[in-house]
């Protein structure tokens, strides 16, 4: 009989953080499981809906991977880097610089490099929407590059790892495309390029005409602006519909800004009971599909579906 293992000899299983993550886990199978599908037994409709829609969840699992990692251990959350990256088409560790070090430093303030208002002026309807992913990348771009020099000089293991996902990323689209083009094309970037799309746009639906002005700290400025209690809350809209169950609570954003740590499955308790009542009710919205039909449908035809603007006209960059 082999004798018994010494105890630092067992093995040691992958451990998640937080059950829930299951579901984020079942997202990350079910997208490359859907495309090598197709690619072997040709395109479905329905199958590809499905596919697009897993895109959005991606996004957001990389962003709530981000934030609070997925798993207890580093080797699982580096593999979890490389296999968000190979989904997603661009690299994980753009979330660090444009993400936590600059929109939730800022909170859509005037620092924020991505701001809504910075394009265009203070605006909600759906011409910017679908701007806003083009817009933000142009102003985002410069600040990726000046955050790897940066980490060149001074930190040259973070900056191979960051190359390492580049490498992935580009090497991933080489294969695929050398293998069939029009199946790479239908089945993988497109899908990829629909979610960043999403992921950028996003940033619009929660923070168009809310209050990105900074914050004051004397009594008699706030008083001077009509500060209430809760205004310095009101930098972000809130979804409380079926998005989030669907796609991991994403439609809490103040609750998330507030606590960019906390899990994400604990966000519908801190919205409902720390921050809902506490910001403008008009930014505590129902279901995310009615709120565009509203207003990005119905508003340009009929006045009283538009949203309106928590910034004076006159503050927008200030």
């Amino acid at each position: 009989m082999a004798p018994p293992r010494p105890p630092d000899a067992r093995p040691r299983w992958p451990r998640l953080r937080h059950w829930r993550d299951w579901q984020s886990l079942a997202y990350l199978a079910a997208l490359p499981a859907l495309a090598a599908w197709q690619w072997v037994h040709g395109f479905n409709a329905v199958l590809y809906a499905l596919m697009l829609f897993l895109t959005l969840g991606i996004g957001v699992i990389h962003h709530n991977h981000v934030h609070l990692r997925m798993w207890r251990g580093r080797r699982m959350n580096r593999l979890t880097d490389f296999w968000i990256t190979l989904l997603q088409g661009h690299p994980t560790f753009v979330f660090w610089p444009a993400h936590v070090a600059n929109h939730h430093r800022h909170r859509h303030g005037p620092d924020d490099v991505a701001r809504t208002y910075r394009f265009g002026g203070d605006t909600n309807h759906l011409q910017g929407y679908l701007l806003h992913p083009f817009q933000a990348v142009w102003v985002l771009v410069p600040v990726f590059v000046a955050w790897l020099a940066r980490l060149r000089r001074h930190q040259r293991g973070a900056w191979r790892y960051c190359m390492a996902q580049y490498v992935l990323w580009a090497g991933s689209w080489t294969v695929l495309l050398a293998l069939d083009w029009r199946k790479a094309l239908v089945l993988v970037i497109v899908p990829q390029l629909h979610g960043l799309h999403w992921l950028l746009a996003t940033n619009y639906l929660q923070h168009a005409h809310a209050d990105g002005r900074k914050p004051v700290r004397s009594t008699a400025q706030k008083e001077a602006r009509g500060d209430t209690p809760g205004s310095r809350l009101n930098y972000a809209r809130n979804f409380e519909g079926l998005v989030n169950p669907l796609l991991f609570n994403i439609g809490l954003h103040t609750a998330h800004h507030e606590n960019p740590h906390a899990h994400w499955s604990e966000l519908t308790h801190l919205h409902s009971t720390r921050y809902r009542a506490r910001v403008d009710p008009v930014l505590n919205e129902g279901g995310l599909v009615p709120y565009m039909v509203r207003v990005f449908v119905l508003g340009p035809v009929w006045p009283r579906f538009r949203s309106r603007p928590l910034m004076p006209p006159d503050s927008s960059i200030t």
